[in-house]
């Protein structure tokens, strides 16, 4: 049985050395810009995209969830209102062709409400950075050392930018104590020690490679963070306002979102973006769209399709370290999406975030599924298992009818 953990009282709010932590997150993962400092990411003034409501009972509909046989292969099947109340959902939107049949909050959260979208902030990332592509200021097969000059003579100046979009540097993991001098230079954690660096940038540098570039996937959030400097120094653009120009603007959000920001204003690209369940959906409905809104081009068609489509190794790559619960034989990933599914009856794929953060792609469906959650532990393999099978089976279902 779930046991669910009440938001902490307004006397006990959250402190940066607790808001990660349960009970602490299912408050201050809507209130993130009183725990750290954000930075805007604009949304302009263009329309909004509109997303028709055609409510669906869909809370009493049976999904069906799988576990991988390495963790005992268990399949089984409950109302989608269960499955939410035990994956300590805090908001869940459905479009079935870019309709919303299915809305749901809880834990005070509203539809004009942002969460924390932890690693969803990942694929966010590198649509404004696949803009940059588009338009011709930056190739995948650029290196790294060329492109920043700070990183030159590095362990990153051989790696491409194709090797950081695809999570195939050769770069190390963190250590326990980098993690920690990570978390403290970031604002997400009280300074453990006098005289930590508050520009994250400036760690770069030290990281050393642990096997060549270009080998197995190997999930390094930082990554993400090196990836957000390259795409600065060639655009002359801070990633809030190239997040906002090239992705939030075009994408008819109807807010603001925010990005957490260092010390020294370097956004955390892997992990800070906050913004609303509608917005997030719409972002997701864009990617199903191949990129366009009302027939107008806002996405690079082009990078949709390149996400979409896998390098010869690149499925092989990924099997080593690949996450196990993407269902489905050949996930890979690539262009910092997980892709379930490639073929030519379209694709399932999915932006993934710790403590529960979803938002699903299901081009045979016709749906965009948006999860917002504040999971007591970090990971739950077999929460998230549970989740994605459970939405992709619910997805499936409306293709149905």
């Amino acid at each position: 049985m779930t046991i669910h953990l009440p938001p902490p009282a307004v006397t006990d709010r959250p402190t940066l050395a607790n808001w990660l932590r349960a009970p602490y997150n299912r408050w201050s993962f809507q209130h993130v810009r009183e725990i750290t400092p954000t930075a805007a990411i604009g949304r302009g003034t263009g329309p909004v995209m509109e997303l028709p409501e055609a409510p669906l009972p869909l809370g009493e509909r049976e999904v069906t969830y799988t576990s991988h046989p390495d963790d005992g292969g268990a399949t089984g099947s409950e109302p989608l209102a269960r499955l939410l109340e035990r994956t300590y959902t805090d908001g869940f939107l459905v479009l079935h062709r870019g309709r919303r049949v299915f809305e749901h909050y809880d834990n005070g959260m509203t539809p004009a409400t942002v969460h924390l979208c932890m690693s969803i902030s990942k694929s966010i990332t590198a649509t404004a950075v696949g803009s940059a592509v588009a338009g011709g200021t930056l190739s995948p097969a650029d290196l790294v050392g060329d492109l920043v000059p700070e990183l030159a003579g590095t362990s990153f100046a051989d790696a491409t930018v194709r090797h950081l979009l695809d999570m195939r540097t050769g770069t190390a993991p963190m250590t326990a104590e980098q993690a920690r001098t990570d978390m403290e230079a970031t604002l997400w954690a009280p300074m453990s020690r006098p005289g930590v660096n508050t520009d994250l940038t400036s760690y770069f540098a030290e990281w050393e490679n642990a096997r060549p570039h270009g080998g197995d996937f190997q999930y390094r959030s930082a990554l993400t963070c090196v990836l957000a400097r390259v795409a600065e120094h060639v655009t002359g653009t801070r990633l809030p306002e190239l997040v906002s120009r090239e992705v939030w603007r075009r994408i008819g959000a109807e807010r603001e979102a925010e990005i957490c920001v260092d010390g020294h204003r370097n956004a955390l690209a892997d992990v800070g973006v906050s913004c609303t369940l509608r917005d997030l959906a719409r972002f997701g409905e864009v990617m199903r769209r191949n990129g366009s809104v009302n027939g107008v081009e806002v996405v690079p068609r082009a990078w949709v399709a390149d996400t979409l489509v896998p390098d010869a190794d690149q499925r092989p790559a990924f099997s080593r370290y690949g996450a196990r619960y993407l269902p489905g034989p050949g996930a890979y990933y690539r262009n910092q999406w997980w892709v379930a599914e490639s073929g030519p009856q379209g694709a399932i794929y999915m932006a993934l975030g710790i403590h529960g953060q979803l938002l699903l792609v299901h081009e045979p469906a016709e749906v965009v599924v948006a999860k917002f959650s504040t999971w007591p532990q970090g990971w739950s393999t077999l929460l998230a298992e549970d989740t994605i099978t459970a939405c992709v089976s619910l997805a499936a279902s409306l293709a149905d009818g």
